[in-house]
């Protein structure tokens, strides 16, 4: 197996810390909007672990397409990206089906990369 690159790890790591901080808001949005429970909690923290795990296997499959050729590099990320939106659906609908999960605190925290990422430039500035 390859070493995950530190640059996947970094990036992973700054994705995971904003979607902590995000949920955090989110929770709190629950609780003065009166709406909190153990189930909100339960369903953030499965959001969290699709969310940052989702950028994370973005990373490795980029990682892995940058060794192959221009054609199955494209074609290797196209597969990877169909598999971790069905994946994350999946989620969603576990989130749904089973009780112990609000599936709006599980399904909000997708977006939180995304916030992430716009807000980088604003951290970083190089």
């Amino acid at each position: 197996m390859k070493r995950i690159d530190p640059t996947v790890l970094k990036e992973t790591a700054y994705i995971a810390a904003f979607t902590l901080i995000f949920s955090a808001l989110m929770q709190a949005v629950f609780l003065v909007l009166g709406y909190w429970d153990y189930t909100v909690l339960l369903g953030n923290l499965l959001g969290i672990v699709a969310a940052v795990g989702n950028f994370l296997l973005m990373g490795l499959t980029v990682q892995s397409a940058l060794d192959k050729e221009a054609k199955d590099a494209k074609n290797f990320m196209k597969l990877s990206q169909t598999m971790r939106v069905l994946l994350l659906f999946v989620i969603a609908v576990v989130a749904y089906v089973v009780p112990v999960f609000n599936v709006l605190a599980a399904v909000i925290p997708y977006l939180f990369p995304r916030f992430a990422i716009a807000f980088r430039p604003l951290i970083k500035k190089d």
